[in-house]
């Protein structure tokens, strides 16, 4: 069987912006041409909450991990309502997962979601490609090697794009049932959280220290304070923060006024509220083994990352570095404890990827409760 249905897959390429080309067989919704940024993840695992994160809007995700989709998709692991990515690359997509939980294949998960993606392909040349040349435009699909070159040539990539617009809640909303814990409701506290793209384990983390509500990117601070919150929460999401200036200048409303906790783009973006300015990475941070050392008492945090942008150093102006990465110096943590703000680069809460930052999250409810 395995082999009759690998036999039905389509030929398929891979070509990237510069012209490189990659062959391999078409899985997911098999179209002629599917474009965006492409990048890799280092996770082992995860896979589904990788695809499903929303941070990922406009890129299309290369899998480092040669055997992808061993343990099938479980609906209880999703990041968000939906993928926004725009595809798949992976070295060898499991056909038959084993797995008590498992719903249904990654690869009818993707076609269910209409996710392109290609398989067969050599990930390891991909990624030094990558890491060599940068993060670019690219086009995988059924079409032939000319077209699909146009198409990753005519990529606009993510600089100075809203993806955010993409991929926010356009109404207010509380987290469901399954995400609330009871903790958080009998703490008296109260988080407004900006969805920037918000993922589902931030959720459920945010529920054990307060009682929480959702609302739009575009929420004006005066609105978000009307709800009298003891605290904003500023989630991840994707894209270039430079492009965001209209949720800068509304973030700056709330500094001082309530506690503000950032994690990703809301990292970058509270760093703009306070003055400091963002840059491209070559090629992005994007994987759950990233070494970072907090600062204050030089313990070495292994976290889960998922960026192409990040703070420039020298536009640093009143703020604290908490946290640095050690594998190229990029800065992970930020804070103004006048303020009562700080924010972090990397993902505390993980899915997928280690806990050890899940302690950022009682930090927050500290300083709420000091606030009130």
């Amino acid at each position: 069987m395995t082999r009759q249905r690998r036999q039905l897959r389509r030929p398929a390429l891979l070509v990237l912006a510069d012209g490189a080309v990659f062959e391999g067989e078409a899985i997911g919704a098999t179209v002629p041409v599917a474009t965006g940024e492409i990048v890799f993840n280092t996770c082992l695992s995860g896979y589904q909450e990788v695809v499903t994160d929303p941070s990922y809007a406009g890129q299309v995700i290369a899998f480092t991990y040669p055997h992808i989709g061993n343990y099938g998709v479980s609906p209880e692991d999703e990041e968000s309502g939906r993928p926004f990515c725009r595809g798949v690359v992976v070295r060898d997509v499991t056909e038959r997962p084993s797995n008590w939980r498992s719903a249904e294949s990654l690869e009818q998960f993707l076609v269910r979601h209409r996710i392109p993606g290609i398989t067969g392909i050599d990930t390891r040349r991909l990624t030094r490609h990558i890491r060599e040349e940068g993060a670019m435009g690219c086009a995988l699909g059924t079409a032939g090697e000319v077209e699909l070159l146009a198409a990753a040539r005519a990529e606009t990539g993510t600089e100075g794009v809203d993806l955010v617009a993409e991929v926010s809640t356009h109404v207010p909303y509380r987290p469901s049932p399954a995400l609330e814990s009871p903790e958080g409701r009998e703490s008296g506290l109260r988080v407004v959280a900006y969805d920037f793209g918000i993922k589902s384990t931030i959720l459920r983390n945010l529920t054990r220290v307060a009682e929480v509500e959702v609302v739009p990117a575009t929420t004006p601070a005066a609105e978000a304070l009307e709800r009298h919150p003891h605290g904003v929460f500023l989630s991840n999401g994707p894209g270039d923060p430079a492009a965001l200036d209209h949720i800068r200048t509304e973030i700056g409303k709330l500094l001082g006024v309530v506690p503000v906790f950032g994690i990703c783009l809301g990292h970058q973006l509270l760093a703009g509220a306070l003055g400091a300015g963002t840059y491209r990475l070559r090629f992005g941070h994007h994987g759950g083994n990233h070494p970072v050392r907090r600062v204050e008492t030089g313990t070495v945090e292994i976290t889960s990352q998922n960026h192409g942008y990040a703070v420039e150093p020298d536009s640093i102006d009143g703020a604290q570095v908490t946290h640095v990465n050690l594998n190229d110096g990029v800065i992970e943590g930020l804070a103004r404890d006048d303020l009562r703000a700080f924010g972090v680069q990397y993902h505390p809460e993980a899915g997928p990827g280690p806990h050890d930052a899940r302690y950022l999250f009682e930090e927050f409810r500290s300083e709420m409760e000091r606030s009130r």
